[in-house]
């Protein structure tokens, strides 16, 4: 499994990233729910490993941070998913 797609924090990211082209950092941290600092911390992780790429803007002089996934993001997710998956079938009938 993927150990930077454990956190929660890292997989709501991801998450929130799949259906969208952009996502600012204000509507990612309201849609998460947990601080800034907490935010720009597990997004700096994902930016290193290449996982999320950023865009620092401004609009009407204010600053403006947009984020999206990369297709590295996008394949490790879908192969966490399946390995995540792959776990689930081999516990099918062993619940009592």
């Amino acid at each position: 499994m993927d150990e930077l797609l454990l956190s929660k924090i890292r997989l709501s990211i991801i998450a929130e990233l799949l259906g969208d082209e952009w996502v600012s950092f204000t509507a990612l941290q309201r849609s998460i729910e947990t601080t800034n600092g907490n935010l720009g911390a597990h997004l700096g992780k994902l930016i290193e490993a290449g996982y999320v790429t950023e865009e620092k803007t401004f609009v009407n002089r204010r600053p403006l941070s947009r984020y999206a996934l990369t297709e590295r993001g996008r394949t490790a997710f879908i192969a966490h998913v399946r390995q995540l998956e792959g776990l689930l079938a081999g516990t099918k009938g062993e619940a009592s």
